[in-house]
Parts: C-alpha cells; structure tokens; sequence
C-alpha cells in the first residue's frame, strides 16, 4: 500500500510550492500513470501501460507531487534485488562491474513532471529529494543508475550531477535511444547539505540542489518515512 503524508508546514514556511509529497511500494497508476503517458507521448516515444505496472512487492517505490487535487510530478525508484533492475536489459554489463564491487543500486525512472506546473525545477528538486531519501536515506542504496534519452544527458548532468556511463543503445520498451547515467548517493548528501533550502544561490549553484530541502524540511520528511535522520547523518 502506498503510505501518504500531508504537506510540510516548513514548505510553506520557507517560500516553496503548496506541494503534497506522497510515496511508497506499490503500481504507477491513475493520474500519475496518465501523466507519464501524457508526457512520454509528448516526447515521441512509445509507451505500454502495462509496462510501468509495479507489484507490491517488486522494489519499487513511487513519489507523487499534487499541486491541490491535481497530480503534477511523478517518479519511481526500484531497489535493486534478484530480480535485477530494467536497465539490466540493456546495461547489464555495466550493472554488474558495480554489483561485482559490492555496491547496492537502485533505479531511479518513470519521471514526468506536469507542463503546466507552477515551478518545474522546484517541483522536480523535491521528487528527486524524496526518491533519494528512499534509496539512500532509507534504503541504503549507495549508486542511482537512470535511463535517459540522449538529449536529455546534458540535463541530468548540469542539473542534478549525474554522469553518462555508456553510448546510445535502443531501448524496446520505449523504442527509442537511451543512455546509462549514474550517480554515487553520497554525492547526493553532500550537494544536498551544501546547498538543499537556499533557492537564492539557484544562479551561483548551477544545479538544482538549492530548491533541495533544508536540513529542518529533510529530518521532518525523514520521521515521516520512519527513519531517524541523525542515525544517517552521523
């Protein structure tokens, strides 16, 4: 079942978008599933709706971003387990030199963020946040691996600090192109704690980081997923 928790007083408090987070294990489905098929359209690439169904029990948690009744951002992250991750399809060699060194990963997919929406990189800033507490904060995962189309590296990397780990290979789940990038989560907790609730250096940061919550906003959303925030931030 997805587990669901109202808006932050402290996001109001700080200046960000009336957004409501909500995630947990369970299927993209409903206005979240319709908006990454919107937007998947929108690209030009092609998708099943059968194919971004998750079980319960697959790994995969998906985050929500509501802007009142309206859902405006959705994205998934998948632990990784025995039954791998989706971009074993086509980078299973690369997976695999990582899991060979012991390291955890996660996946990080199914992004979609509403056109319309009144701040998209605040928006996506804090449904990446919230994915990455999951994976890292949560979870334990130490790499993010993500499959994007190669238009969309230069994004990923200026924005969030992910890097490219391969050329272009045709993905059929999409039938279009797709990069593997990846990023170490530690890197994550230190652009965070860096920059995370300081929307003013935006210019100066050259990434999306300071739209990240403060320390005060991440410890609340860390309780409300259960974690005890100074355990993972000793």
């Amino acid at each position: 079942m997805n587990a669901r928790f109202p808006p932050l007083p402290d996001l109001h408090a700080c200046g960000a978008l009336p957004l409501e987070l909500n995630s947990g294990f369970g299927p993209l489905q409903g206005d979240a599933l319709g908006l990454l098929e919107r937007r998947y359209v929108d690209r030009g690439l092609a998708l099943g709706r059968e194919r971004f169904g998750s079980r319960p029990d697959d790994g995969a948690v998906v985050c929500t971003a509501l802007e009142g009744d309206r859902t405006v951002g959705t994205l998934s992250v998948r632990l990784d387990g025995a039954a791998g991750l989706r971009a074993d399809l086509l980078f299973a060699a690369e997976l695999g030199a990582w899991r060979a060194a012991g390291t955890r990963l996660c996946e990080f997919g199914s992004l979609a963020v509403d056109e319309h929406s009144r701040d998209r990189k605040r928006l996506l800033a804090q449904l990446f946040h919230l994915a990455y507490l999951h994976a890292h904060r949560r979870a334990r995962c130490q790499r993010g691996v993500i499959e994007v189309h190669p238009r969309h590296v230069a994004f990923y990397r200026r924005w969030l600090g992910w890097l490219p780990h391969s050329t272009a290979r045709h993905n059929p789940r999409v039938d279009a192109p797709a990069v593997l990038m990846s990023i170490e989560l530690a890197t994550v907790r230190a652009q965070i704690a860096r920059w995370g609730g300081r929307p003013e250096l935006l210019a100066q940061a050259r990434c999306l980081y300071p739209l990240a919550w403060d320390v005060t906003t991440e410890a609340a959303v860390l309780a409300r997923l259960g974690v005890e925030g100074q355990h993972w931030l000793a």
